[in-house]
């Protein structure tokens, strides 16, 4: 069996600063200090900062009047904004500076009177916290057949946005059908952050190197369920784990040519514990494909 890992993988600038800033927050205020939702999309990291001293809360409805809480990397609405405000409390906001981008994009086209589209998949928590901070009339649309049906006000002011972690050849389909039905403001492509589309395009090399693909991620993780997505669109046979328990030595019988990635909410830890998994299921040689080295780094706010 050989090994390839892709390059790059696994973290981002995003998931590495909103790591940071929980880390920072709890040496600086100590305990307790309330983060809402998972603030990256990874069980590993999550368990890591609960051991820490982080409580992870869904709602903001029991936080104690005036505590340290902190917005997770996904971003929140303007009513969640509010209702921090009204309780006073303490906030530490670790939305991916990349998403924030989006929110001023959405903003601003609904302020300049475009009925806003939102290209992502509803309830993910990056989507719902978009489609907060917009006032105006929006929609959120997942793939090029829900274009078909979707009815809006006035077809000639039309504006769109993507979620951050989608699938780049899935988007570009969307905003095609979006443009044969709307006269149409948006981004191109250019709102699918820098990590999720290099991560894909390393699979999309690596697929001509390998017959079965692992994606190390979370099974909630969007950018994750993309990258196995995009191995099956090339051809392979993938699995997403969050793992090394989630192996299977049965899918290694027939395979002999296996590709390692990982989503950008994964630890590097993890993605090692799979090779070595891998080597005792007789895995003989592993090497890292050539690909871009990232430098993209996003600063902490002053606050830390």
């Amino acid at each position: 069996m050989k090994v390839i890992l892709a390059q790059p993988r696994g973290f981002c600038a995003g998931v590495v600063r909103a790591i940071e800033m929980v880390e920072r927050t709890l040496e600086i205020y100590s305990t307790p200090v309330y983060v809402l939702h998972e603030i990256v999309h990874n069980r590993h990291v999550v368990e890591n900062l609960k051991s820490k001293g982080a409580l992870f809360i869904e709602t903001l409805n029991n936080v104690k009047a005036g505590a340290v809480t902190i917005f997770s990397a996904h971003g929140v609405s303007t009513a969640v904004v509010e209702q921090a405000k009204r309780r006073n409390l303490k906030i530490i906001d670790a939305t991916c500076p990349l998403v924030t981008k989006v929110h001023l994009r959405a903003q601003h086209y609904s302020r300049q009177g475009f009925e806003v589209i939102i290209i992502g998949h509803p309830g993910h928590p990056e989507v719902e916290g978009t489609r907060g901070r917009v006032e105006g009339p929006v929609h959120v649309v997942s793939n090029k057949d829900e274009v078909v049906s979707l009815k809006v006000k006035n077809p000639d002011r039309i504006a769109y946005v993507t979620q951050t972690t989608l699938s780049t050849d899935d988007t570009h389909n969307v905003i095609n059908a979006l443009k044969k039905r709307f006269t149409l403001q948006g981004p191109e492509l250019s709102d699918v952050c820098y990590a999720t589309q290099s991560r894909q395009n390393a699979v999309r090399q690596l697929a001509k190197e390998i017959d079965l693909l692992l994606v190390v991620g979370s099974r909630n993780s969007s950018n994750s369920n993309r990258l196995r997505e995009v191995g099956e669109q090339n051809g392979l046979t993938a699995y997403l784990i969050e793992d090394a328990d989630d192996l299977n030595p049965v899918w290694f019988s027939k395979k002999t040519r296996i590709g390692v990635t990982a989503g950008t909410s994964a630890p590097e830890v993890m993605v090692q514990e799979v090779v070595g998994r891998l080597r005792s299921y007789g895995a003989t040689t592993v090497t890292e494909m050539e690909g871009v080295s990232e430098t993209i780094h996003f600063n902490l706010p002053e606050s830390l």
